[in-house]
């Protein structure tokens, strides 16, 4: 049972004559019709074959004569036509030697298997032989038209024998004698024409009227007679066609018939599987018929294929089948139909069915067809491919055309998975047979324009690097046609960056769009690396930048670009603003303050402006106070906004802010303790006490403030505000331990005023009063011991003008008596106490002196105030001391003279005193001689 796939539209041919006009405006309307064939055949299956119209000389040939018979051998073609000319091709159609061998149509034409002697047979009665190297020629004169002639296969060795037939009905076989002459002998006679013959090694086949014999030529018997087929039309409209496959294999066919007839020594067993079917007419040798069928095409021509068959087929019109069988006349109406090849195997399953376009098709018979092959090894490789130099070749031919087929090669099967849109396939078909580069180029190029055609952008694009491999100009073509189609973001995943390197091109196609819709962050990203491969640093930069890259700062220390981020601090925040706050203020003589912060001001970008410049100005206050002054103002506001715990240190150490500002900044986020110091700095320092008080509601911080202050009236304030606060009035004299006499604070509580706590309090008062007492006289008991014992040897020292110390002296810790000699030294001088109006005047002078000095001359100030008020007296006179109205001088030994009585009662002990010490030597305090020196009165009489 045959497998008939779907009749295929005659494939293109290659590379030949395509005739006259005629033919071709013929062959276009041809292919109209055949159109919606086309369009039907989806699933179509792959050809075998390939076909080719010969060039060459052909076309002149046909032009004005007509195909009649053809043969091929090894190196050439012969054709014969029906003016009885033989042509001598090579295989592209061009004509090597033209012989006059006929007057009359050519029938049949035969190579020997040297190649060198061809045999011809004519409908004038006549068969030539003639050398195709030499000027030999010989010609038999039959008298009645020859259909057939063979030469024998070892012609020029074998006594250049021959076999010919013809309409007389004999096969008549002639060899050379020895002596000269030909030998003629009579193999068959009487069975009717001869139509074909066919000579292999050692036998002959022909065919007649009767059926196909075989004769064996070296034991000159015959071995076979296949009947011919009934039921098919006369041999003068369907030829019977012989073709040896090789030396043993016959292939028959004849009208709608096909059998396969195997020449046979060994009884045993029939061919590929089949048992034997016809009785030999030889014990020596028969022939099995190992294959037959029927077909439903006329046959007009037959050859093998491998272990296939190729099978020149015409295809009949039923309505007309009688009428065409009757005459042979060609029909003028032109209603024949293409001739066809098909390839099946010897069950007839037919594989690959191609419609030939044969210039003039709609005017010949089945005989007009002939169909010749040229020899080959007989078989094909694993893959369905011939072998390089095996592959047949398959000459059709018709009276005006000659189509060669012949197998497809890779580069075909390829074409053709192409052109059915099997991309996958013919990819994989170029790697498996590592074809050239050329066409695996062309298969990417042809894969992604049927992908872009079909609008596959993504898949083209992720096919790119596997098609186009490291061709830069492949490359370079196909992100230009990308960028031409506005698709450029899908290719940019898979654009090298290295091998190939593609540069300038492609960074030309890719800039146009920065600025576009179509630009995005996967485009950006390739064109950045493309700069960093084109040494374009400062590019990469900026859109490493714009897309917020996290290793932009690695970038930047690597190619040593901090002068190309001065309009990319926005960017640079948002990536990392700790790096990016060091790399500022690392590099703050290239990148002003003021560019950063006009940057950070009015950026449009989504991000916290504010919290990125108080980075920015907090870490550049702590690095240089002064580098950032203009933006104080800013800066307090940032700090009181986002770390108001620095505010404080911030007030202390800068002197470029505003304070009217600052301190309007405190109010309203109610900053208490930032608003006490700018107040204290704008010198309110009785509101910043007020605010103490009534807001924090903490004395110790209050009694701080007013002790920073040295302000004796800030101390009355002080006392005042808290008078009003019977809670404060208690934490009042808990905290002014050392700085006031809490007796005072007690004595201007009115009466009746509630204290909460108070008796607890005041026991806390007198019991940090003893102890601080006892700490004082224990230490004073420890001072005085040392004080004398260092007095005795100092004076000692003094009177012998020595250094010596006793041994015992070192138990005095060294501390303990540079103490003392500082103590001796201050101890001797007095201190001038002057009236109210000159001490004012006083503290107004030396604002500017130490504050450890002030508030040692504040506390002593208040002390001795106090004690005039208990009713101290001048140690002379005994009157009062109103340092209200005249100088007091005061010892440390707590003596104090009025300074007139004290200036009357030196008079005798100044002058002693100038008489005995030298000039220019210092006295035991350290004072020159030179100066007048005042001393307590009852302490030096009592030391002398």
């Amino acid at each position: 049972m045959s497998t008939a796939p779907a009749r295929r539209a005659h494939p293109p041919l290659q590379n030949g004559s395509r005739g006259d006009d005629g033919d071709d405006e013929r062959e276009e309307e041809e292919e109209e019709e055949v159109g919606d064939d086309e369009a039907e055949e989806e699933d179509e299956e792959e050809p075998r074959l390939k076909y080719q119209r010969l060039g060459g000389s052909v076309p002149a040939i046909l032009s004005t004569d007509a195909a009649a018979a053809i043969a091929v051998a090894d190196r050439m073609v012969a054709l014969g036509t029906h003016n009885g000319i033989l042509h001598i091709l090579d295989f592209q159609g061009n004509q090597v030697k033209e012989i006059a061998a006929h007057t009359a149509t050519i029938n049949d034409i035969s190579f020997d298997g040297d190649g060198e002697y061809i045999g011809s047979c004519s409908d004038d009665g006549t068969v030539a032989i003639n050398s195709l190297f030499t000027d030999e020629k010989l010609k038999f004169e039959y008298h009645r038209p020859m259909k057939a002639m063979a030469l024998d296969p070892n012609y020029a060795r074998n006594y250049r024998g021959f076999a010919t037939g013809g309409l007389a009905g004999q096969v008549l076989v002639l060899t050379k004698k020895s002596w000269g002459g030909y030998h003629k002998k009579v193999l068959r006679d009487g069975e009717g024409p001869i139509h074909s013959m066919k000579w292999r090694a050692d036998l002959l086949a022909w065919a007649n009227d009767a059926g196909v014999k075989v004769h064996d030529m070296r034991t000159d018997k015959g071995i076979a007679f296949i009947e011919r087929p009934k039921g098919i039309p006369r041999p003068e409209f369907l030829l019977p066609h012989l073709v040896w496959q090789d030396d043993t294999v016959l292939v028959i066919g004849w009208g709608t018939s096909v059998k396969i007839a195997a020449i046979r020594t060994d009884l045993s067993q029939g061919f590929n599987g089949l048992q034997r079917t016809i009785t030999t007419a030889s014990s020596e040798k028969y022939v099995d018929v190992v294959g037959s069928f029927q077909t439903g095409y006329h046959i007009s021509g037959i050859a093998p294929f491998g272990d296939l068959l190729v099978v020149l087929a015409y295809i009949p019109d039923e309505d007309k089948k009688e009428r065409t069988f009757s005459t042979s006349v060609t029909s003028r109406q032109g209603t024949a139909q293409r001739p066809e090849i098909h390839l099946v195997s010897w069950k007839n399953d037919e594989l690959t069915t191609d419609a030939l376009p044969i210039h003039g098709y709609e005017h010949y018979k089945a005989k007009d067809y002939a169909l010749a092959h040229a020899p080959f090894s007989g078989s094909s490789n694993a893959g369905g491919q011939w072998a390089a130099g095996d592959e047949p070749l398959y000459y059709i031919v018709s009276p005006k055309d000659i189509v060669v087929a012949k197998p497809r090669d890779a580069e075909d099967h390829i074409a053709w998975l192409l052109q059915h849109g099997c991309h996958e396939k013919a990819l994989a078909a170029v790697e498996a047979v590592q074809g050239r580069t050329e066409l695996l180029d062309e298969v990417g190029s042809r894969y992604l324009d049927h992908l872009i055609i079909e609008r596959k952008y993504a898949e083209a694009a992720q096919r790119c690097p596997k098609l186009l491999r490291g061709s830069p100009s492949a490359w370079e073509r196909w992100v230009f046609h990308f960028a031409h189609l506005r698709q450029l973001p899908v290719l940019v995943p898979y654009i090298p960056t290295e091998n190939p390197q593609l540069t300038s091109p492609v960074i030309s196609a890719i800039e146009p769009q920065l600025n576009s819709s179509s630009m995005t962050d996967s485009l950006k990203e390739a064109l950045a690396e493309l700069y960093v491969i084109n040494g374009q640093y400062e590019k990469a930069l900026s859109l490493y930048a714009e897309l917020l890259k996290p290793e932009v700062f690695e970038f930047i220390e690597k190619y040593n670009l901090h002068d190309a981020i001065c309009d990319k601090v926005v960017n640079l925040m948002i990536v990392d603003n700790k790096r990016t706050v060091h790399l500022l203020i690392q590099h703050r003589d290239i990148i002003p303050p003021y560019e950063v912060v006009e940057q950070l001001l009015h950026t449009s970008k989504n991000c916290d402006k504010r919290y990125l410049l108080h980075l920015y100005l907090h870490a550049l206050f702590e690095i240089d106070v002064h580098a950032g002054k203009d933006f104080h103002d800013m800066q307090v506001e940032l700090y009181a906004e986002y770390e108001p715990r620095m505010l404080l240190p911030f007030l202390r150490t800068s002197q470029h802010y505003r304070l009217d500002k600052a301190y309007g900044i405190f109010a309203q986020k109610e900053l208490v303790r930032e608003q006490v110091f700018v107040l204290g700095r704008m010198g309110n320092a009785k509101e910043a006490l007020s605010t103490i008080i009534n807001k924090l509601e903490d004395m110790q911080e209050a009694v701080e403030f007013v002790t920073e202050q040295h302000d004796d009236e800030l101390w009355e304030e002080l006392i005042r505000q808290c008078l009003q606060k019977p809670e404060m009035v208690g934490n009042l004299l808990e905290h002014t331990v050392g700085n006031l006499d809490p007796l005072y604070i007690v004595s201007l509580v009115p009466d009746g005023l509630e204290i909460p706590r108070l008796w607890d309090r005041l026991v806390k008062i007198v019991t940090d009063y003893r102890t601080e007492t006892s700490l004082r006289n224990g230490c004073n008991d420890i001072l005085k011991v040392n004080f004398l014992s260092y007095t005795v040897l100092l004076r000692i020292s003094i009177v012998s003008n020595s250094e010596y110390f006793p041994s015992e002296t070192c138990l005095v810790q060294a501390d303990c008596v540079n103490l003392l000699v500082k103590y001796y030294h201050e101890a001797r001088r007095g201190v001038y106490m002057a009236s109210m109006d000159e001490e004012v005047h006083g503290n107004r002078t030396d604002d500017g002196s130490s504050r450890g000095h002030e508030r040692s001359s504040s506390v002593r100030a208040l002390d001795i105030k106090s004690r005039t008020r208990c009713g101290a007296r001048c140690c002379l006179c005994f009157d009062p001391l109103p340092i209200q109205d005249i100088s007091v001088i005061v010892f440390y030994c707590c003596h104090a003279y009025h300074l007139s009585c004290l200036e009357g009662g030196l008079d005798s002990m100044r002058s002693n005193s100038n008489q005995d010490s030298d000039s220019g030597t210092d006295d035991e305090d350290g004072s020159p001689s030179g100066q007048s020196r005042i001393r307590c009165v009852l302490c030096t009489t009592a030391a002398a």
